[in-house]
């Protein structure tokens, strides 16, 4: 879709029910109108997701009032001791999350090189904590982190060449936020505290228990956990997206309000799906780069595996990325569609490269490693000194809170970044854009030459 050639892209504000959908005229190829297959899967998404949280806030209500009862009569578990180090881990995480994004914004620079240089110490720290604790999963937690903070450490090493483009990128496209962008942030962290401490208060009245069923409710609630923290951090995402597109692309402001109000409207089923699939692919694609690296093209048989495998990733991003919720939040489009259609416009102006090598996403990942690292050293120093038996589970779950508590806070950054590079590809020439992405593609040139 590119506005440069033939008549450019009429983009059309219009009310629709006191909101403001953006109708867009195109190219016949682009359908704007989701088709019923479509639309069928989206309400099918919407409709798992509200289920499965009015369902699993019923379990956690019930395991809650169950393990209180238990606690008192019994000396197994101890909700005095188990609760608080993780409450506070949380309001940890809502408060550092907070604090890191204005850190980000007003100095992207040093932010940058403190997370690629501090969240494998970070790590670390995590890792011997849990081999003080000493128990066989600690052991293997601890294990795990330490392995991955070395890893960290000389992925630093070897990208640290990035973190001049990554601060400019993320510097040009955040320039000008949002109106009310602060109260937005401050609004989606005190929502995620409060859903936070609920699913907490689930996990401790299955604790309490701990029968093999409690197990599987914890891993219930878990599961629940993470896709509606992602869904959460999504809605952010689209919202901000797309008006940060109009704004990079015509010039036109939208409000955060009515964008929100839109998003919430129309978009929760696209969002829902997307929430479920990109974390999946990502972390395929992840491990397929990570393998190309580790075979290289010494040994022939692990070469062709590896290649397959990374051809085998490659199809998938085509079909589930982060740049398709732009075009979800501007086209009203269904999300495997929007994803196929940046994919495919990123390859038409040759900007894969670019996308790839970029690396404000890895800087948001280790981003909340590091607010994820804090609030799991805080939970679990806590227990290791008043209940060294609640250790190890308080410390994995203080870190999950954390690193989506902090992932939440960035969105709206990493939303602007991706509506930068979509609106970009849209229109390469238009004379909103300044020189970043042109220095940056000659760079790049010049080293693979």
């Amino acid at each position: 879709m590119e506005r440069s050639t033939g008549s450019n892209m009429q983009i059309q504000g219009q009310r629709t029910q006191s909101t403001a959908i953006v109708k867009v005229q195109e190219e016949p190829s682009i359908k704007i109108e989701p088709t019923v297959g479509g639309q069928l899967l989206r309400k099918l998404f919407q409709i798992i997701f509200f289920v499965q949280l009015f369902l699993v806030s019923i379990l956690v209500i019930v395991l809650t009032i169950r393990g209180l009862i238990y606690a008192g009569s019994t000396d197994r578990f101890h909700p005095k001791k188990w609760y608080p180090p993780l409450l506070v881990s949380t309001a940890s995480a809502g408060i550092v999350s907070f604090i890191w994004q204005s850190i980000t914004f007003h100095c992207p620079s040093k932010a940058i090189k403190a997370v690629f240089w501090f969240t494998p110490l970070l790590t670390c720290a995590v890792g011997v904590l849990h081999i003080l604790i000493g128990s066989p999963l600690s052991l293997a937690a601890g294990t795990i982190a330490i392995l991955s903070g070395v890893i960290q450490s000389l992925y630093a090493c070897w990208v640290n060449s990035r973190f001049d483009y990554a601060s400019k990128i993320l510097t040009v496209s955040t320039s000008a936020p949002p109106y009310n962008t602060t109260t937005f942030v401050i609004v989606s962290i005190i929502t995620c505290l409060v859903y936070s401490s609920f699913s907490v208060t689930g996990i401790g009245g299955a604790t309490a228990t701990g029968t093999s069923l409690d197990i599987a409710f914890i891993v219930v609630i878990l599961l629940s956990f993470l896709w509606s923290m992602q869904v959460i951090k999504n809605m952010l995402y689209v919202t901000i997206s797309r008006i940060r597109y109009m704004n990079f692309a015509c010039g036109v402001d939208i409000n955060t309000g009515a964008a929100f109000h839109d998003t919430v409207k129309h978009f929760v089923g696209s969002v829902c799906i997307g929430s479920a699939i990109v974390p999946v692919i990502g972390t395929i694609r992840g491990s397929a780069r990570a393998i190309n690296l580790v075979a290289g093209d010494n040994d022939e048989f692990l070469f062709s595996c590896a290649d397959c495998y990374s051809g085998f990733a490659s199809t998938l991003i085509t079909y589930g990325n982060r740049w398709g919720f732009v075009h979800v939040g501007v086209y009203n489009k269904g999300f495997i569609q929007a994803s196929a259609d940046t994919w495919e416009m990123f390859k038409r102006v040759e900007l894969i490269s670019l996308i790839d090598s970029d690396l404000t996403g890895v800087f948001c990942f280790l981003s909340g490693v590091a607010v994820g690292s804090i609030c799991g050293i805080v939970g679990g120093t806590w227990e290791l000194i008043i209940h060294k038996g609640y250790a190890t589970e308080v410390s994995i779950y203080a870190f999950l809170i954390g690193y989506f508590m902090c992932r939440i806070a960035l969105a709206w950054q990493q939303a602007s970044v991706s509506a930068y590079y979509v609106s970009y590809a849209e229109n390469p020439q238009s004379l909103r854009f300044d020189a970043t992405i042109p220095v940056r593609i000659e760079q790049l040139h010049r080293f693979q030459v």
